[in-house]
């Protein structure tokens, strides 16, 4: 067939973004409700708002949340997380009349923030909780926009807030801004003139004063609004920052300084202010000031609408922020490696602007375009027939890209924490054994992705290609005093081929091609010395923990690897005959001796090993815990899964079919895997689980897939570290390969039990956390697109293949390296509707067979 080249027309969005906003995306079926009710994808009022906290920021830059309720919160724009930075700064309208009427324009204050939360103790003096504030609330995501609307029959105003940051997919710079958006709507419900007052109004919280220095903050001017600022010093220049707010609006008054006094004075004043409609015109003071606030007067007609667009941008250059260790002597000097100009983490954004203003500019002069490009990913996105809870839970995981997980250094390059604690990120270097699981950004962004391979292969890797899975910050060579990954390690190079056919780029694939054969012949020395095609030496993985001979799930890592490089290998022209044979030989052996006629399992190995396995001593516990220690000397090392139905069992096969490997071992026999990881480890009560681990991501009346079960027995005394918690990532993983297999029942089943724990009652719906705030391995989400429809695209080829598991009339999201766009079946036809830049297609195969567009 000829070569079709779709290309958008850049056509401006059609669609009424309040229409949109409330439905005008129809799902197929019946719309389904999670455990409180609430249908999927749909609004979150009442107890669900509880803890609603949606991101807005850049990739790499910081962000700060967005409440239900219409709140700020988690204030992060300092290149590190504050969980709990909830700066006093709030929107407010005060209604003209014979007596004002005067609310923040937030809903109700959750029940948890008055008591037992930091600083409650002391009535949380200066906080803005005490002032009125609307009684109806309701909050709907249509990621990256999320949408709060706002009524009390105190007030003749409809109300909507609209949160939102650009993410344009295909277009990383834009998508990595310090910058977002709130955008104020008011219409008049009544049938009398309206005449009011819009303010904003905030505490400098850019202000960091150390006892007995100077404070060296103030408030400055800009267009429009304000900017907090706080300058840095010698001993720490990392302190400067500044956060600018402020509307395009010409009759905007700015207060740049509140009132300075004792106590409780300049909020008292500024509330006054507020209730009083007073435009409070007062220019910037030297030194230091309490806050500021911005006034917009405006007048509406009954059904008359205003909308007051609120913009911020912030930005802080510096950071003390260095991990890693060096290696000595340094293979690379900082001066010859332009990442590392600085000794610690600059932000992308300090490169591409040299301060502030500037970023306030290009926020202005480009506002109108980039919302325009990124509603229009976000109404393609949601222009989808798939199941709410399916949607629901890939964009909810998309905010992890918003937070502090992710940073972006000059380069361009991204560097990220596995999640983030409540104030600085949580377990360093681009974790390989946690990224492998994240499927989003390969598609959305795949030059960043790339930007990992970049790392993993050169400055993580020594000659004899021993990778060490947690990189440095700023990028550069690493030391290798420990253990490789093997699940990461091998998982880069699936990885490898993903992104490879996603590019299309072979000279890319060409050149990395060394340091990948490098990469796999250090896995095969170590771990499989014997060249049986399994892993059996000790293998570390991402239980922080090493297995003892070979097991189901880091040997489907090994089988994928192989497979891979056979791959690439063939095309490039290489002899990789070696890499066939063990693959024949491991699928031979995964088969016939892992595999107990239900699951794939891990024999424990100690014997017959170049490692020499060391018996636990006794003595350090008491003569109470022999028998304890014998047994445990009698059941092999520590933190092994032995017998036990592992969730991730088939990991490493999963990753090879997202990457476009297909199948590589026994369909039947990974299909029985998945099906008894449903079985025996989806538990929709906990409440008879005992953990004695981690609890807090599922217990009590949650539901959720157990890491590993013991079934048939041999449950160990002390499994691998992890084993009786839930994680979301592994929940998505198997789900999305139980659709592949088309098993879709089943792995919808997973999904909405995952989804019902972060409904908004007691976890942030826009939070799922594993090891940190904003987990990475959460972003394995993004795969249950291709697990119900089988859509991907190879740019190698110029191929679209869709297997699709719900019939023969679908639509979904599709985003390729060079474009976006909406593809699916209609009555068993395929049809690709590209809405952003152009995806050059030769050839589409459906459910394997070829057919035309």
């Amino acid at each position: 067939m000829s070569t079709l080249i779709f290309k958008s027309l850049f056509v401006s969005v059609t669609v009424v973004f309040l229409a949109f906003l409330i439905g005008s995306c129809i799902t197929g079926g019946v719309s389904q409700k999670d455990f409180s009710g609430r249908a999927y994808n749909g609004p979150y009022t009442g107890d669900n708002l509880n803890r609603v906290a949606f991101p807005i920021g850049g990739i790499g830059a910081g962000m700060f949340c967005l409440e239900g309720t219409g709140a700020i919160s988690h204030m992060s724009v300092r290149n590190a997380m504050d969980f709990f930075n909830e700066p006093c700064m709030f929107a407010a309208v005060t209604v003209k009349g014979q007596k004002n009427t005067a609310k923040i324009l937030e809903g109700p204050v959750p029940d948890w923030k008055t008591f037992g939360d930091p600083k409650t103790g002391n009535g949380l003096g200066g906080a803005s909780y005490g002032f009125p504030r609307f009684r109806d609330v309701s909050f709907h995501a249509r990621f990256p926009f999320g949408i709060v609307t706002l009524s009390d029959e105190d007030m003749p105003l409809e109300i909507e807030i609209t949160g939102w940051s650009p993410f344009i997919p295909g277009n990383a710079d834009d998508a990595s801004l310090p910058a977002g958006a709130l955008e104020y709507r008011f219409k008049n419900s009544s049938q009398k003139s309206v005449e009011a007052v819009f303010s904003y109004n905030s505490r400098n919280f850019m202000r960091i004063a150390n006892a007995g220095e100077e404070p060296g903050d103030s408030i400055r001017a800009v267009e429009g609004g304000f900017l907090l600022w706080q300058q840095g010093t010698e001993e720490n220049p990392e302190k400067e920052g500044g956060f600018a707010v402020f509307v395009d609006d010409s009759d905007v008054v700015v207060d740049h300084c509140w009132f300075k006094g004792g106590w409780f004075d300049s909020l008292t004043l500024t509330w006054e202010n507020i209730r009083k409609a007073t435009l409070m015109d007062n220019p910037p003071l030297a030194g230091s000031s309490p806050g500021a606030s911005l006034f917009v007067p405006f007048a509406l007609e009954p059904g008359g609408e205003k909308t007051i667009r609120l913009m911020v941008v912030w930005y802080v250059p510096l950071t003390d922020l260095r991990t890693g260790s060096d290696p000595e002597p340094a293979s690379t000097s900082q001066s010859e490696a332009p990442c590392c100009e600085s000794p610690t983490y600059v932000p992308w954004y300090a490169s591409r602007f040299k301060d502030i203003n500037e970023v306030a500019d290009y926020w202005r002069l480009n506002y109108e375009s980039l919302r325009e490009k990124t509603l229009l990913f976000t109404d393609t996105f949601y222009d989808s027939t798939l199941p709410d809870e399916v949607i629901e839970a890939v964009a909810a995981n998309l905010t992890i890209l918003k937070s502090p997980t992710v940073l972006r250094q000059t380069d361009g390059r991204l560097w990220c924490f596995e999640g983030c604690t409540d104030v600085r990120g949580c377990c360093t270097g681009s974790c390989t054994h946690v990224w492998n699981y994240a499927q989003a950004i390969p598609h959305l962004f795949p030059e960043l992705e790339r930007s990992l391979r970049q790392t993993e292969f050169n400055e993580s890797q020594d000659e004899r290609g021993h990778q060490t899975f947690r990189s440095n910050l700023p990028i550069r060579p690493v030391t290798h005093t420990f253990r490789a990954a093997s699940d990461g390690q091998l998982g880069g190079v699936m990885k490898v081929y993903r992104d490879w056919r996603i590019s299309g780029d072979t000279a890319w694939l060409k050149n990395l091609w060394p340091k990948v054969k490098q990469s796999l012949e250090y896995c095969i020395t170590t771990w499989d010395p014997k060249g049986r095609g399994i892993l059996e030496e000790p293998h570390h993985n991402t239980y922080d923990i090493e297995f003892w001979g070979p097991d189901g799930m880091c040997t489907s890592f090994y089988l994928g690897a192989l497979t891979a490089a056979v791959e690439m290998g063939a095309v490039l022209n290489d002899d990789v005959s070696r890499y066939s044979t063990l693959l024949e030989k491991g699928t031979a052996y995964l088969e016939t001796e892992l595999y107990n006629g239900e699951y794939f399992y891990q024999t424990i190995q100690t014997q017959g090993l170049d490692a020499e396995f060391e018996p636990l001593d006794y003595s350090s516990n008491g003569v109470g815990y022999k028998e304890v220690m014998d047994l445990l000397n009698e059941e092999g090392p520590k933190y092994q899964y032995g017998t036990g139905c592992l969730s991730d069992g088939v990991l490493g096969f999963w990753i090879a079919r997202v990457a476009g490997l297909g199948e590589i071992a026994d369909v039947e026999k990974v299909k029985n895997h998945l099906l008894a990881v449903h079985k025996y480890n989806l538990k929709h009560d906990l409440s008879e689980h005992a953990n004695p681990q981690r609890p807090s991501f599922a217990m009590g009346n949650d539901g959720g897939l157990l890491l590993c079960s013991w079934p048939r027995g041999g449950a160990l005394s002390l499994p691998f570290v992890y084993s009786n918690e839930v994680w979301t990532g592994i929940e998505y993983q198997v789900a999305s390969h139980l659709m592949l297999e088309g098993l879709v029942d089943e792995g919808l089943e997973i999904v909405r039990v995952c989804r019902d724990r972060y409904d908004g009652r007691i976890r942030n719906p826009f939070n799922e956390y594993e090891c940190g705030h904003w987990y990475a391995r959460a972003l394995a989400s993004y795969g249950l697109l291709q697990g119900l429809t089988g859509v991907r695209y190879d740019a190698v080829d110029k191929t679209l293949y869709i297997d699709s598991q719900i019939g023969n009339d679908f639509r979904s999201f599709l985003s390729t390296a060079t474009g976006f766009g909406t593809v699916g079946l209609k009555n068993g036809k395929p049809f690709v509707d590209v809405k952003r830049g152009d995806i050059d297609i030769d050839h589409v195969f459906v459910s394997g067979k070829e057919t035309e567009l």
